[in-house]
């Protein structure tokens, strides 16, 4: 049996796992900055090819989504940007998302909390979504940001107080 060859069967197997584990985040994560799902899944496949290239030799001294998640940062803001810049004035209004459909305004309405959230700064927003919806430590956050561990701590805690101070969000914590 051919070792080298088995040893790139391994290596194909093992980056295919990882890109099955991790694509629906890459790709929400990813829509986060780009607001766009074509964009969104143009932004994964960029990203696991940058990962691919790494590939042997890739030592990782934090979680694999802390990694990754500048790199999904920066590939969808230049997607963004690019995006901005070839958009005619005609191709603009077949580009802009469909109307969304008005929430019940019931405790839990998607709608809301994403109007609460985007109220936010986004530096703050950006923290609590790294935090609560990814499921990063103050460590991860702070890796993944390049920041400070004490920083991601006083964004979290001037979100949570902005949050607190929202008269919209009241609604969230009644029982």
């Amino acid at each position: 049996m051919d070792t080298a060859n088995a040893g790139g069967s391994r290596g194909a197997d093992a980056f295919e796992a990882i890109y099955h584990r991790h694509r629906s985040w890459v790709v929400n994560t990813a829509y986060r900055f780009t607001q766009d799902r074509d964009a969104a899944l143009d932004v994964m496949q960029d990203v696991f090819m940058y990962l691919l290239g790494k590939f042997p030799g890739l030592v990782l001294t934090a979680k694999l989504t802390t990694f990754l998640y500048p790199v999904i940062k920066h590939t969808a803001l230049q997607a963004r940007r690019k995006a901005g810049r070839f958009a005619g004035s005609d191709e603009v209004l077949s580009e802009l998302p469909a109307p969304r459909t008005p929430g019940t305004g019931a405790p839990g309405d998607g709608d809301d909390i994403e109007r609460v959230l985007t109220a936010l700064p986004a530096h703050q927003r950006e923290v609590l979504l790294l935090r609560f919806v990814d499921g990063m430590t103050l460590q991860e956050a702070a890796v993944a940001l390049g920041v400070p561990v004490g920083t991601v701590k006083s964004r979290i805690h001037h979100a949570i107080r902005s949050l607190r101070e929202d008269p919209g969000t009241k609604k969230f914590f009644e029982v």
